[in-house]
């Protein structure tokens, strides 16, 4: 029974749909974290002089708020994902299981 309700969901178009807008939706977002991750560990690595420059007389750096603005970007994007997933995700979910319960019940 549970092999039959597996092929059911899987043959399902809205299933397909819901899982071609969830995983391209996730690259996305993973590509643009390791970018902004990547990007700041090059700077760190190969641009020390740039992360040092002093903002104003005081004692702030570039490097701190640029790194500030990775952890930020994390949660925004963690934010939107959990948003997005709620509204739209879980919407198709549900469709695609009335439509598989509907086929199942005689």
């Amino acid at each position: 029974m549970e092999d039959d309700l597996v092929a059911r969901i899987a043959a399902n178009p809205q299933y397909k749909q819901l899982k071609r807008r969830r995983d391209r939706f996730g690259w996305t977002l993973a590509v643009l974290m390791l970018a902004a991750y990547y990007g700041f560990v090059l700077l760190v690595a190969f641009d020390k002089e740039f992360l040092a420059r002093r903002m104003g007389e005081g004692v702030m750096t570039l490097g701190m708020p640029i790194g500030f603005g990775v952890i930020v970007f994390t949660v925004a994007i963690t934010g939107y994902y959990v948003r997005r997933a709620n509204a739209e995700f879980d919407t198709l979910s549900d469709a695609v299981v009335k439509a598989v319960q509907k086929v199942a019940k005689p």
